[in-house]
């Protein structure tokens, strides 16, 4: 049993296809990634600035007492994970911007192929 090998035209058609499902998911992950970055810096800046203003402000005591060292443990550990909840978001959007590229650069090499797989059918 022997199979036929893919055509030319199909075999561009399927790439086609490929790169279509991987920019409507590169953008939708580039827009979930800026929303990470939005909300993992302001919970990051908000506890830094919940931690620092105890120190950097007269007010120790509100309702609770702001130096309570399993509060600072806590609020410390809470902007740990912020800080990586925005590391995390950062590397996605910078992958999903390069693979961005990566697919603009392989559509101008596809309409190139194309252009010369057209020209050749031309001439003969």
């Amino acid at each position: 049993m022997t199979e036929k090998e893919p055509s030319e035209k199909s075999i561009i058609e399927i790439h086609e296809e490929f790169l279509q499902r991987v920019e409507a998911g590169s953008s939708k992950i580039r827009a979930l990634s800026a929303v990470t970055i939005v909300v993992a810096g302001l919970l990051a800046v908000s506890y830094v600035y919940q931690v620092a203003s105890a120190y950097l402000t007269p007010t120790t005591t509100v309702t609770v007492n702001l130096k309570d060292p399993v509060l600072v443990i806590f609020e410390v550990a809470l902007t740990a994970l912020a800080l990586a909840w925005f590391y995390v978001g950062v590397r996605d959007y910078r992958f999903v911007s390069g693979l961005s590229k990566s697919i603009s650069r392989a559509r101008a090499l596809e309409k190139g192929i194309e252009s010369e797989i057209s020209g050749k059918k031309a001439d003969a």
